[in-house]
Formats: structure tokens, C-alpha cells, sequence
């Protein structure tokens, strides 16, 4: 089969296309055509290296994708060959907390991804794609849409009525913005560009604010919110931009930290989520009771994910570069 590899930290163009022999399935373990992948800022940051818990090498990339079930292995009774399924992110997180060791088994990092022709997997650790998405939709749930699940309704308890933040108008951000409205909340979104802000209100964003033009967007948030301030903010910026985030949230309200897309090495002063009750709480993904919850969702709410557009898989590395580029809005998908 052919498979991309990342042998080293030199970024995309050390990203290899390579033929290795066809995984089979050992017991409880499923085998599955790839048909879809789509790409998440983490990508990025496995091939340059120095990631968390993703630094198995060589490796192959990608934590989203979906396919179908070609052959499963003896004690497998809950999946058939032809049945569509999506991997889970965290192979090993099935529900509850996670753990340091659970943690180590992330596609496409800790372990291999789903940029190859075909992948085996533990039977425990995929989900059903529902009737609603094609194989490219599916593919673009298990790393952005589930961060966003959890952020809103696992850790924050998203209330309708209730206002959210939303940084940038990337995978998770799009997601989260379209999974508040099902629930009824008002949604602020900052964006470099006009156009991306437009489009964002053709999804349902309420209010926009365009960070170039007002780099204090703080100011335009509290006075959007008539000087309150937000409940929650889907805080995929990290460290050069939380400072403003903790200024735009409201007291008592949460801030759920996701990303590191700017500024790492910024510090932040603690001060204002003391004086003002703040909970800031890491959000890694999630489990597969996460993921089943996030397409249950979708599912019923008829939401579509939004691919800003879509590669062949000989024209992965041509994906990762436009990916790297931010011009997408929403999720960037390679199709087999």
C-alpha cells in the first residue's frame, strides 16, 4: 500500500511518500480503506517536531479521516466488512479521564495515522458514520468538531442564551461556532479578514470583529457585550492571544484553551481570572464517548462541516501547504 511518512522535524517537504506491506487484522482488531483525511493545525506542528506526546518516528500523519471495513479479525462481532467508520482521535480514551499512557495513543503522533491507503485499528476504537455524512464530511469530525463538543458541552455546559468567543475562523472554531447556535447561543468571531467574517455570518455568526483593523479586539468585544464580556471563549490562539481573551470574558465566565497558534513563548499574568472568577481549563480532544456524542449532534441537527476545499491523496503535500497558508475557512480535506 502507499502510505506518507514523516521520517523527521524538518516540516512538510520531509513528509515521504513510501510503500509498505498491506496491514492485516490480529485479534479485536479491525482493518479499513481510507477514503477521506482531513488536516488540524497539530498536523503542522507534528512534522516540525517537538509536539507533546507525538514524537514517534517515522510516523504516519493524520489523526481525521474515514472509510469502510474490509476485514476484521477473529473475536471482532460488532463490526462487518462494508461497515463506514471514522477512527476516534485518542485510541486508547474510550469515556471517562484520561490518563498520561492513554494519552500517547493519538493517530498520526503518538501512533500511526490515517494517511494510508489502508489502516488497522482496534475494534473499540472507531464509531459509525452516520447516514447524514460522506466519507469527506465524516472525515473532518474526529480531532476539530470533538475539541468543540467538549469545550461547550463536556467542560463549559453551554447554555442557551448565553454568548461565545470564537478565535479565527480555522477547523475548530467553525465547528464550535456551528454546535453554539444548535444550542442557542450568541457567538462573537474575530477574523484577520473581511471576507472570512462574512462568511462566517452565513453560518450563523452573530457578530464579528476584525483583529487587523481593531488589534485591541478586547475593546470591540466588551463593547459588543455592552461592557459584560462573554461566557466562553474557544481559545485556539494560546498564549500571544489569552491575555485578550481573559479581557473579553465575562465574571464567572470560561475560557477553554485548545490551541497554541500564536505567540508560545508569550507570558500572561494570572491576575484577572483571580479578580474576575475565571475558569481556564485545557481542552485535549476527546474520548469515543465524545466523538459518538459530537456526530449524535450533528446527526440530528442536520449540520453539515464545512471543507473549504479538497486535495487528491497524491496531492497530500499540496494540502498541507494550503492548510499551512490559513486561507481555508473550516477544514481542509484529502480525498483517496
Amino acid at each position: 500500500m502507499k502510505c506518507y511518512v514523516v521520517e523527521s522535524d524538518q516540516g512538510i517537504d520531509a513528509i515521504q511518500l513510501r510503500d509498505r506491506p498491506e496491514p492485516e487484522p490480529g485479534p479485536g482488531e479491525v482493518k479499513i480503506r481510507m477514503r477521506a483525511a482531513s488536516l488540524n493545525y497539530r498536523d503542522l506542528g507534528v512534522a516540525s517536531g517537538g509536539y507533546l506526546r507525538n514524537d514517534t518516528r517515522p510516523v504516519i500523519p493524520l489523526s481525521d479521516g474515514a472509510g469502510e471495513i474490509v476485514s476484521v479479525g477473529s473475536g471482532v462481532t460488532c463490526w462487518q466488512p462494508g461497515d463506514r467508520v471514522s477512527p476516534i482521535f485518542v485510541q486508547d480514551w474510550l469515556d471517562g479521564a484520561p490518563s498520561d499512557s492513554i494519552l500517547k495513543s493519538c493517530l498520526g503522533g503518538g501512533v500511526d495515522g490515517v494517511l494510508a491507503e489502508f489502516i488497522v485499528v482496534p475494534a473499540t476504537a472507531v464509531v459509525a458514520i452516520p447516514a447524514e455524512l460522506d466519507f469527506a464530511a465524516a472525515a473532518t469530525i474526529p480531532c476539530a468538531a470533538v475539541t468543540a463538543w467538549h469545550a461547550l458541552f463536556v467542560s463549559g455546559n453551554l447554555q442557551p442564551g448565553q454568548t461565545v468567543l470564537l478565535l479565527g475562523t480555522g477547523g475548530v472554531s467553525i465547528f464550535a461556532l456551528q454546535l453554539a447556535k444548535m444550542a442557542g447561543a450568541r457567538t462573537i468571531i474575530t477574523s484577520s479578514s473581511d471576507q472570512k467574517l462574512e462568511l462566517a455570518r452565513k453560518l450563523g455568526a452573530d457578530l464579528g470583529v476584525n483583529y487587523r483593523n481593531h488589534p485591541d479586539w478586547h475593546q470591540q468585544v466588551r463593547t459588543l457585550t455592552e461592557g459584560r464580556g462573554v461566557d466562553h471563549v474557544v481559545e485556539v490562539g494560546g498564549p500571544g492571544t489569552l491575555e485578550r481573551s481573559l479581557k473579553s470574558t465575562a465574571v464567572g465566565g470560561s475560557i477553554h484553551l485548545i490551541g497554541v497558534l500564536d505567540s508560545p513563548a508569550a507570558k500572561v499574568s494570572p491576575m484577572l481570572s483571580v479578580f474576575n472568577l475565571l475558569t481556564v481549563r485545557g481542552i485535549y480532544v476527546g474520548s469515543r464517548a465524545m466523538h459518538q456524542q459530537t456526530l449524535n449532534a450533528i446527526a440530528t441537527n442536520q449540520i453539515q462541516p464545512v471543507i473549504d476545499r479538497t486535495f487528491s491523496f497524491d496531492q497530500a503535500l499540496d494540502a498541507y501547504r494550503y492548510f499551512a497558508s490559513q486561507q481555508h475557512v473550516g477544514k481542509v480535506v484529502i480525498e483517496f
